[in-house]
């Protein structure tokens, strides 16, 4: 199927990460964080090293830090490293809200797609195929 991605999940929900994670192992190697914050702290240690992730599924509602909050974050850290274009990490939002306001939120702060829970593997890979992650 490829190469083999790098892949980070942003999600409080010990069930819908797991699901995620089961889905996704097939395609790459996959990190997790909990919350916002966390994951930022492992998106810094990836750039230091030269090995960002190619793919973050981002929860937007959680606590310490949000999935937009991160993003906002993220897109800086990138410019910060000369990351840009279809260099980035693309990044596809996980919420159970599907809400228009939400949604232009999360493509003002540049994410690459939004998917509403529950999620199925099918949604999934079709983003990742349009994205030509695979």
């Amino acid at each position: 199927m490829g190469k083999s991605l790098k892949i980070l999940i942003v999600e409080d929900d010990y069930i819908s990460r797991n699901i995620l994670m089961h889905h996704l192992s097939e395609i790459g190697t996959c990190d997790i964080a909990t919350n916002g914050k966390e994951a930022l702290d492992i998106v810094k240690i990836s750039f230091k090293h030269e090995q960002k992730f190619d793919l973050i599924l981002l929860d937007i509602m959680m606590p310490e830090m949000s999935g937009l909050e991160f993003l906002s974050h993220l897109r800086g850290l990138e410019e910060e490293y000369g990351v840009n274009g279809l260099d980035r990490v693309k990044v596809l939002m996980t919420t159970a809200l599907g809400d228009t306001e939400t949604v232009f939120k999360a493509f003002k702060e540049q994410c690459d797609g939004y998917l509403v829970k529950p999620i199925k593997k099918e949604q999934v890979f079709e983003f990742l195929k349009n994205l030509k992650l695979i």
